[in-house]
């Protein structure tokens, strides 16, 4: 049975009347200081080709119609899932057209809708070993930056089948492949999506870009673990070397993207939609947060 976008959207969102099973506990909203600004919603725009944003204002995710199904990367928060199961819905596709659904890292921001959706799809699930436990946890892996604020504070809903990626390996759908570059440092469970999306022959390559900045919980410091920032460092490269048109960030403020889109959609040269630098300034970014960090860290010793 086809359901509208409308009656999903209420169904998900809507509380349950006096007598009626209870909301289900993977779309119980998650509170943080900044997620009801990230959860603002906004209307899906077309990338390139058969590739969307279909993500909110803050927190991104992208749909990608591979000939033969959907794939979805990225699912926010758990009360993000209404809105986008609404926009999927609305670029003319059902929920149920989703085949697969990845992860960037496994933090509640962009984890926590994916068991939700799951659930809603029957999509699978995939992202890197590491990504895998804890997704399947419904938490931050033990040694994340950010694991000090506490379990309660970093955990999402859990989902109970991840399949697991080596680094480099190509996932196909249809006519669509996906290539997962592992990207530890944000978190140890980081992933990076690539893939070549194509308007009749213009054919451009788009990148998901995992989150790359040095946040932690009050206490961390990177300086005390020289192998976990060499590490870091070397995403930072991996990033940059992508071969990428557009990058489209975790979170999409740092790659400019709603910016590009509306100069694009102006008729206006800057900033320029594509742009083949993105993914290297993309990686400048989070080399600056980390170097700043590093700094306040030393001026800072134990």
């Amino acid at each position: 049975m086809l359901i509208t976008s409308a009656l999903l959207t209420a169904a998900l969102a809507a509380a349950p009347a006096p007598g009626k099973a209870a909301t289900p506990a993977d779309l119980t909203p998650i509170e943080c200081s900044a997620c009801a600004e990230w959860n603002v919603a906004r209307a899906p725009f077309a990338l390139h080709g058969k590739s969307w944003y279909v993500g909110t204002e803050g927190l991104s995710a992208v749909l990608i119609d591979s000939g033969d199904g959907l794939v979805l990367i990225d699912a926010a928060l758990p009360q993000s899932a209404p809105r986008i199961a609404a926009n999927i819905e609305s670029l003319g596709f059902r929920l149920t057209d989703v085949k697969w659904i990845l992860n960037s890292h496994p933090h509640y921001d962009h984890a926590g809708g994916i068991a939700a959706l799951q659930r809603m799809s029957g999509a699978k699930v995939a992202t890197t070993a590491r990504g895998a436990q804890a997704l399947r946890l419904g938490n931050a892996p033990h040694d994340d930056p950010q694991v000090g604020f506490g379990p309660q504070a970093n955990a999402f809903p859990p989902v109970a089948v991840v399949d697991e990626l080596a680094d480099g390996a190509a996932l196909t759908l249809g006519d669509l492949t996906l290539v997962m570059h592992a990207t530890p440092g944000h978190t140890p469970g980081g992933a990076t999506w690539s893939w070549r999306s194509c308007e009749g022959k213009d054919c451009r390559n788009l990148v998901y870009a995992d989150s790359v900045t040095a946040v932690s919980a009050p206490g961390f410091r990177y300086s005390d673990d020289a192998a976990r920032v060499a590490e870091f460092r070397a995403t930072l490269d991996r990033v940059a070397a992508l071969d990428c048109d557009l990058a489209v960030s975790a979170h999409p403020g740092p790659t400019r993207l709603f910016e590009r889109a509306a100069a694009r959609d102006a008729g206006k040269a800057e900033p320029a939609f594509f742009d083949d630098q993105s993914c290297r300034d993309y990686a400048s970014f989070g080399r600056d947060w980390l170097d700043k960090r590093l700094a306040e860290e030393a001026a800072k010793p134990d």
